[in-house]
């Protein structure tokens, strides 16, 4: 039986991908303060300015392309049952290949109700519309988790922490609650490996710092990981 491998990935898996960001833009998202177009209060003050803030981010998403990190960890299935949970809302995971992905702050390419949150969308294209109704006759919203927001997945990713064999932190500097929390829900004994330029806080046991970007990173991680099969 293959070892259960679980992967926490944040911004960092993407950027090489080319795209931005949070940290790295000093708390701002293409030049917007997050509180004005990542919040349910944004939504109800301006949901223009936050549907072109996804919009633009989704067209962005579309000219990406998954890089050398996110086909990485697929080729790691190989040996490994391998989970994979993020902080990112885009696709580049699923389109490298990766098999078990959760999304724990939404998915960009979908959308759902303003009224009934398990009513969701695949988004036809880049754009999201005012006019675009759900089953229920509300305006669909971007299906992301905004700040201030439940984070319903979690109730699915605490489980698959607790389960593995192996922990990999991939891209984040864990200072998001609730999910810099998960790295807690571990096994006492479970090897926890770190992929990211700089070293994250936030551990406390059984860590192995691998100081690159995800790319590189992943490429150290497999050689690491032969002796743990």
């Amino acid at each position: 039986m293959k070892k259960k491998l679980v992967v926490l990935s944040g911004a960092g898996m993407s950027q090489e991908s080319g795209i931005r960001t949070f940290r790295d833009m000093g708390g701002l998202w293409e030049e917007y303060d997050v509180m004005e177009v990542a919040t349910p209060e944004a939504w109800e003050r301006n949901p223009e300015l936050v549907m072109k803030f996804y919009n633009d981010r989704r067209k962005q998403l579309y000219e990406c392309e998954p890089n050398a990190g996110h086909r990485g960890l697929v080729g790691l299935e190989q040996d490994f049952e391998v989970h994979i949970i993020t902080q990112n809302v885009d696709d580049l995971h699923e389109r490298a290949g990766s098999s078990k992905v959760l999304h724990l702050h939404g998915e960009l390419k979908k959308s759902r109700s303003s009224v009934d949150e398990s009513l969701i969308y695949d988004i036809g294209g880049w754009e999201l519309k005012f006019g675009d109704r759900c089953a229920k006759g509300s305006q669909l919203r971007p299906h992301i988790v905004w700040f201030g927001e439940a984070v319903p997945a979690m109730d699915e990713a605490i489980p698959i922490v607790q389960q593995a064999d192996i922990l990999v932190v991939i891209g984040t500097s864990l200072n998001v609650y609730p999910a810099a929390g998960l790295v807690h829900n571990t096994s006492k004994g479970t090897p926890i490996f770190v992929v990211d330029p700089e070293r994250p806080s936030g551990f406390i046991r059984n860590v192995s710092y691998i100081q690159e970007k995800a790319g590189k990173g992943v490429e150290i991680l497999k050689e690491k990981l032969k002796e743990l099969r």
